[in-house]
């Protein structure tokens, strides 16, 4: 059985242009970063997929350690043949990406890391299962699902800034079930599995082993990559180009995807020509 077929996924871009492969973050899915790609594919050729136990792709019981994202990458690009990559990841799919570079230097061309950090944060582990717990799941049907998500979710946040991102956010996370009910669309023990795991120890060796060109990306706003921390990552490695993107927060792709396309697209022109 080919190992890519656990995963939904996309390829897009001329067959013969670099190789790019985007990893989302936690709770979503490949379908995240289409608007940044749709300027990116007519020069490169591009991997977008569901990571394990997000969106349609596989949900196994276990494995959701930062190694075990990297492993998944590892065998889909030798079946694919894709012997070096440019590398992008978001959130959790940052560190995946970094763990997966740390590791595997010889198949990174350059590598982009947006809005996470190499610190073991309980806090934000804390912050995202209080946010899921605010979601009364299963729903009656995805109507219901909508409504809450439209009403009571933003209000249950008490007037964050962020709240009405968020709420969508969640609502694409929410699938029809065969019976008509509405229950998440990705795996909830792989979500608390990865936070976990993801968080257990700091990630600074693997920060300590990077080889490659490396663009580091903060949201101004941003609640999970602290800027004392973000600036430790430039002390540490002053070979790694900083960008902190104005008038965002964690979704910086997201908040402000025109300058996080022209940020992107300026460092790749630079380094996977």
């Amino acid at each position: 059985m080919s190992y890519l077929e656990n995963f939904h996924y996309q390829i897009m871009g001329p067959e013969e242009g670099p190789r790019l492969v985007f990893l989302h973050g936690l709770l979503g899915s490949g379908a995240n970063w289409r608007k940044v790609t749709s300027s990116l594919q007519d020069k490169y050729r591009i991997l977008l997929y569901d990571q394990r136990g997000h969106g349609r792709s596989f949900h196994p019981t276990s494995g959701y350690r930062p190694e075990d994202y990297a492993e998944d990458l590892l065998q889909i690009l030798d079946e694919l043949g894709w012997k070096k990559i440019a590398l992008v990841g978001h959130s959790m799919g940052g560190r995946n990406a970094l763990v997966f570079a740390a590791n595997h230097p010889e198949r990174v061309q350059c590598l982009v890391v947006e809005d996470i950090g190499p610190d073991a944060s309980e806090a934000g582990v804390s912050r995202i299962q209080r946010l899921l717990n605010l979601v009364p799941v299963p729903f009656s049907s995805r109507l219901e699902a909508k409504r809450f998500f439209e009403e009571d979710f933003p209000k249950r946040l008490m007037g964050k800034d962020n709240a009405v991102t968020l709420a969508n956010y969640f609502y694409t996370n929410i699938q029809e079930q065969p019976d008509g009910t509405a229950d998440w669309r990705f795996s909830l023990n792989g979500v608390l599995e990865s936070l976990q795991e993801g968080h257990r120890k700091e990630r600074w060796v693997e920060v300590e082993k990077l080889q490659c060109p490396t663009l580091w990306v903060r949201g101004e706003f941003s609640e999970d990559l602290d800027r004392d921390i973000f600036q430790q990552i430039l002390t540490r490695r002053p070979d790694i180009l900083g960008v902190e993107v104005a008038q965002s927060g964690h979704w910086v792709h997201f908040d402000q995807v025109a300058e996080f396309t022209r940020i992107l697209k300026d460092f790749l022109d630079k380094n996977s020509p």
